[in-house]
């Protein structure tokens, strides 16, 4: 599985961006799909997770409210559209996919900047 980000950029607080990735390759494999996110000197940190068949979701308690992930499996898509953003969330956001079978996401996308200006 091959996945490619895209959609960051620089937004004032309050603001908003949506988050793409798109995925490739072995598709039925895919279980679910996730954002993480990983600021200077942090771990990353698991943002938002969605199953790719039932489209359940599951979100980090900061992000709760604001963030929203879905997918469109017609596009092997899976977006983070991300409102009311916080200096807080400035961070590289990487996309993932965890295969059936698999504990761990063992596909990654590309990291894209996401930067909030106070």
């Amino acid at each position: 599985v091959q996945l490619q980000a895209s959609g960051g950029g620089l937004v004032q607080a309050g603001g908003s961006l949506r988050l793409s990735c798109t995925a490739s390759g072995s598709i039925s494999s895919i279980r679910d799909m996730a954002w993480f996110r990983q600021a200077p000197g942090k771990q990353r940190e698991l943002v938002a997770t969605v199953t790719m068949q039932v489209g359940r979701t599951d979100y980090a308690d900061a992000v709760k409210g604001r963030f929203t992930i879905s997918r469109d499996n017609a596009k092997n898509t899976a977006y983070l559209q991300m409102d009311s953003l916080k200096p807080e969330d400035t961070a590289v956001y990487y996309c993932a996919a965890r295969r059936w079978g698999r504990s761990d996401f063992g596909s990654w996308g590309q990291g894209t900047q996401v930067t909030v200006s106070s």
